[in-house]
């Protein structure tokens, strides 16, 4: 049987840019550094939370990919809303939100044969299938939420075309860097959740 996302809602934040993600390349398990633009996208997703937090359920953990990119944005976020008078959160790692490796397609430039990998018919060579990928990260989201609170999820783009997959949303959608994201469930496990996007006016 399938493993079945809890219905619990939770906060994401996909990390900030890396210069392979302004070259437009596949990253996978490479553990690539944020550039200037990503520690800036931290940084001013720390401004979206302060709005986004006066209307949405607070986070009372973080949990992020142990890879730089994903906990260097974590990091800087939770430091900016400690500087702006938030409660000084946890944050820890685990390793089931790591980015899907992504075999010899890594370092080469994004394709287009997503829907392929998606559907099950084509996975690069060395690379973990979706299937694999779609049950890592919904145990990672699992243990997060059943922590009590409401968690924020600081992971990457394909693990969460995942989730999206175990959501009931349409899996294979483009999520930007470091742009916050209200995940709420639907009544029963069959229905789509509900995503809100923080965005700047």
């Amino acid at each position: 049987m399938t493993q079945q996302i809890t219905l619990r809602p939770y906060w994401y934040l996909r990390h900030g840019q890396t210069d392979w993600n302004r070259d437009g390349l596949s990253q996978g398990r490479t553990d690539v550094p944020l550039n200037a633009t990503g520690i800036e996208q931290a940084q001013a997703a720390v401004g979206l939370f302060k709005t986004a937090l006066k209307n949405h359920s607070p986070f009372t953990h973080i949990v992020s990919s142990p890879l730089d990119r994903a906990f260097q944005t974590a990091a800087i976020v939770r430091e900016g809303l400690i500087a702006a008078g938030f409660e000084a959160l946890p944050l820890e790692t685990d390793d089931g939100l790591e980015e899907v490796c992504f075999g010899e397609q890594e370092g080469q430039p994004m394709g287009d044969w997503y829907d392929s990998w998606i559907a099950g018919a084509y996975t690069p060579a060395g690379a973990e299938p979706f299937a694999e990928l779609r049950h890592r990260a919904i145990a990672a989201v699992n243990r997060a939420t059943g922590l009590g609170g409401v968690p924020l999820i600081v992971a990457h783009g394909a693990l969460f075309r995942a989730l999206r997959a175990a959501m009931n949303l349409p899996a294979n959608v483009r999520l930007p860097n470091a742009t916050p994201l209200w995940l709420q469930p639907g009544k029963a496990e069959q229905e789509a959740w509900q995503l809100t996007v923080m965005e700047h006016a």
